[in-house]
């Protein structure tokens, strides 16, 4: 499912008026009805529910004032606030309130603060409130008096309903710079906004619906978006098949390098979490005076054990080892556990330009690798690569602020992408896969019990399995992100939130799979956004 900028929306409304002959009246009327059915769906009958309608200057005010017309017209008692002068009305919107005027509405203008006197009487006779106040193409900080009337929408404890996007939020990024209106249903309109499924946006959206306006598919076709969400069925079209006819082989080698005094604990995460989501073969190599604690830890996980420094990470000489290793695999995972010693740095970067598998880059091989010219070092390799930084290690890739990453995470990960020629799988909540040509998948799975130690090593581990079953680089780091989430929200599930750990999601994977093709996953709003098209 696609999910659309403001302007990337701005051209398809456009597109629907100009080329193909729909009026913007139409679409507002759509739009209005769109939220009156879920008016309904919420309340049942509307009749004698009373209505206060929070009306901007703009379409979305204009839609505001078309759902005031169609539930008085419903037998609903609506009181009309309008945040600026008649005058500053134009257009469709003026059309609406013409309209309205006709159908004798109450119909207040707010100009300062001393008009918010009136709001608070009449949330006193309220029981439902639509926020038309802004719209997608918001941008900035709310502040005045809208920015009071917000405050006091919020502390009402009233349930409001925003039309496309509640005010105060911005659509391409989810910022929220000030007030916002804390929102118990969103309908936004033909298609989702970016922002509503971002961080912190989706803190204020609560339920998400799609409210079908009528946009042709031949133009949304046409259109080049970059941006989707990834579903359980996009997931399910990529997962491996599994012949009856398979043998071990058939499912790939996967090759896991890392771990370190005191980090035994990622390789063995990484390596476990590839069996279990797979993988025929996992071999871990690992520093030989930890070869013994991982032949203790692993039953069905073969070991490596490698050259050494003194620091017990893995040595310099372990180079031709690990190439060996590599030519016999179909899949690497780097960076577990592996300790950024001079000697282990020096390895990372000798042994890279000769790979030619498949590779997942996490944990310290990025953080070597931020020190030795991100850009120059990721284009020589040959083989496909995916990283998996979390933000901190984003913002040592690129040499910027963690909050510049946070605040800027879908352009952060198609800058990155696109420079290095790979996968980026940015960590985080509502974690993105970013292709080089500018292609970004947003997660919709994943839970914050899932930010514990351990959980990226599970991630690197799952996706290095999916590409050594065959899968190219881009689905496996979205299918891999997803079966993540889905693994934490099964676990979150069964055990709570609170205390989940990297070994929670491990036992959860296989159900996580076998949910995934049998269609049997559970119908929670994390695992499954509340996204639902408005017939």
């Amino acid at each position: 499912m696609y999910l659309v900028s403001n302007q990337e929306m701005a051209l398809l409304d456009k597109g629907t008026i100009e080329e193909f002959g729909v009026p913007g009246m139409v679409l507002m009327e759509h739009a209005a009805l769109r939220v009156v059915e879920l008016l309904s769906r919420y309340y049942g009958k509307l009749t004698h529910k009373r209505a206060m309608i929070l009306a901007g200057k703009g379409n979305n005010g204009g839609d505001g004032l078309a759902i005031a017309r169609l539930l008085i017209n419903g037998d609903v008692n609506v009181t009309v606030f309008l945040l600026c002068s008649p005058e500053e009305l134009k257009g469709d919107a003026l059309t609406n309130y013409r309209i309205l005027q006709n159908w004798g509405a109450k119909i207040h203008h707010l100009s300062n603060e001393k008009d918010l006197q009136r709001v608070d009487i009449a949330l006193m006779c309220t029981d439902f409130i639509v926020d038309a106040i802004y719209g997608t193409g918001f941008k900035g900080s709310i502040t005045g008096m809208t920015a009071e009337l917000i405050k006091i929408v919020n502390d009402s404890g009233l349930p409001v309903f925003a039309v496309d996007i509640p005010s105060g939020l911005d659509a391409n990024t989810g910022k929220v710079a000030g007030p916002c209106i804390q929102a118990q249903a969103t309908v936004t309109f033909g298609m989702p906004k970016l922002g509503l499924l971002l961080e912190p946006g989706s803190k204020y959206v609560g339920e998400l619906w799609l409210g079908d306006i009528s946009l042709p598919n031949k133009l949304i076709q046409s259109s080049r978006l970059k941006v989707s969400l990834i579903t359980a069925e996009d997931v399910v079209a990529k997962l491996p098949q599994r012949p009856r006819s398979a043998h071990k082989g058939t499912f790939g080698h996967v090759i896991a390098v890392g771990g370190s005094e005191g980090m035994t604990g990622a390789i063995y995460l990484a390596a476990t979490a590839a069996i279990k989501s797979g993988a025929g073969l996992v071999t871990a190599a690992v520093p030989k005076s930890l070869h013994g604690i991982m032949e203790m830890k692993t039953l069905e996980v073969m070991t490596r054990p490698l050259p050494e420094t003194e620091a017990i990470s893995i040595g310099q000489e372990a180079l031709g080892t690990i190439a060996e290793l590599a030519g016999a695999g179909n899949a690497l995972v780097l960076g577990p556990g592996l300790s950024q010693h001079v000697s282990t740095s020096n390895l990372l970067m000798q042994l890279l330009p000769k790979l030619d598998k498949p590779l997942v880059l996490d944990a310290d091989a990025l953080n070597i690798i931020s020190t030795n010219d991100p850009k120059k070092t990721l284009m020589a390799i040959k083989a496909p690569v995916i990283i998996t930084p979390h933000p901190g290690e984003m913002s040592r890739l690129m040499g910027i602020p963690v909050r510049e990453v946070q605040q800027n995470r879908v352009e952060i990960a198609r800058k990155a992408a696109a420079e290095w020629k790979v996968i980026v799988a940015l960590k985080g909540a509502k974690t993105l896969v970013a292709h080089p040509d500018g292609r970004i998948y947003v997660n919709p799975t994943g839970n914050p019990g899932m930010a514990t130690g351990g959980s990226g090593d599970v991630l690197a581990g799952i996706i290095a399995s999916f590409l050594a079953q065959g899968l190219n680089a881009l689905d496996a780091a979205v299918a891999g992100v997803y079966v993540h989430g889905l693994a934490g929200d099964l676990a979150g599930l069964h055990q709570g939130q609170a205390g989940l750990t990297a070994g929670d999601l491990l036992a959860e994977l296989p159900k996580a799979l076998m949910s995934l093709e049998t269609g049997t996953y559970p119908n929670l709003p994390q695992i499954n956004e509340r996204l639902n098209r408005i017939i």
